[in-house]
């Protein structure tokens, strides 16, 4: 049973993947009907898994870490692990839907990396892949529901073409740094920023556990991004602590806590110069909370036929 909207909450909904026989596979794809009613949830929440979306009928916004993109179909969304988003005023969402755990990729650090580019907006005109991407996911759909011999691995290989596809919707400078040793160390640095209670680490423990000098993991990551890890902490901070300003109704000497600040008031001096607002500010000219509390898993199902 759903709790009362008006129920207070501590933190964003979190769903997990929960694939049901004859499966048992970390990966599922369907429409949004099959999928079921999350996969259009027009409350703010986070995924532990990937999302890729393909949109091809409906109108609305698709919102990802407070960005706003109205809905133009065809469009691909990504949503990687950790991420908020909701579906706003969404009406007759049409396309598919694809929903997999990072152990399913093929080409785990090449492809996880170009997942996260593909997370840095809330959307992508396909161009000239619109009709590649809609074949192959038609294809990987009717796998998924057929169960014929080797389709497990034949879903892991399209998945891995269906990302390089995606890849092609970005710009050429995006591909070409996906591909480098640089941006390969910095995603798995910023998947691990992003993991929770990852701002309140030090830049220092992330080198040992990535297998690398500081001076080292510094100009790698200043390589591929132009900052240095020190500021890509300080913008997951800002990010994690937007994500709960308008997520939750945790007060801001909590989320200052929980993003790894001590001292409220420099929280507040920390936000107001990375965003040029105050906390309350910030919360306030995004309309406040929103939230609708949900069920902690999302389950895909094949069609019975």
């Amino acid at each position: 049973m759903d709790e009362p909207r008006n129920t207070r909450r501590f933190d964003i909904p979190l769903h997990r993947l929960d694939v049901p026989l004859p499966h048992l596979l970390p990966f599922a794809i369907g429409t949004f009907d099959t999928i079921g009613a999350l996969s259009r949830a027009n409350f703010p929440h986070r995924h532990t898994f990937f999302e890729i979306v393909y949109v091809t009928g409906g109108h609305g916004a698709h919102v990802l870490d407070s960005v706003h993109r109205t809905l133009d179909p065809p469009q691909l969304c990504v949503i990687s692990p950790g991420q908020v988003h909701h579906w706003q005023n969404a009406e007759g969402l049409a396309g598919h839907v694809v929903l997999f755990n990072e152990d399913f990729l093929l080409s785990r650090a090449q492809d996880v990396a170009a997942l996260r580019t593909l997370s840095a907006g809330p959307g992508h005109a396909p161009g000239n892949q619109s009709g590649p991407i809609e074949a192959l996911l038609a294809d990987m759909e009717d796998e998924y529901r057929a169960l014929r011999p080797g389709y497990h691995q034949l879903l892991r290989a399209s998945l891995r073409i269906l990302i390089v596809r995606a890849l092609r919707t970005c710009s050429t400078g995006e591909r070409s740094a996906v591909r480098s040793r640089a941006t390969e160390v910095t995603a798995d640095f910023t998947r691990l920023v992003g993991l929770p209670g990852g701002t309140r680490r030090s830049v220092e423990s992330y080198a040992q556990e990535l297998g690398v000098s500081p001076g080292h993991l510094q100009t790698l990551v200043r390589q591929a991004t132009g900052l240095t890890p020190g500021g890509l902490i300080r913008r997951q901070r800002t990010l994690e602590a937007k994500r709960l300003l308008v997520g939750t109704e945790l007060t801001v000497r909590q989320i200052s806590a929980l993003v790894g600040v001590e001292d409220p008031a420099y929280f507040c001096r920390f936000f107001r110069r990375e965003t040029g607002m105050s906390p309350g500010e910030f919360r306030a000219d995004a309309g406040g909370n929103h939230h609708d509390p949900r069920v902690e898993s999302i389950a895909a199902r094949p069609d019975s036929t």
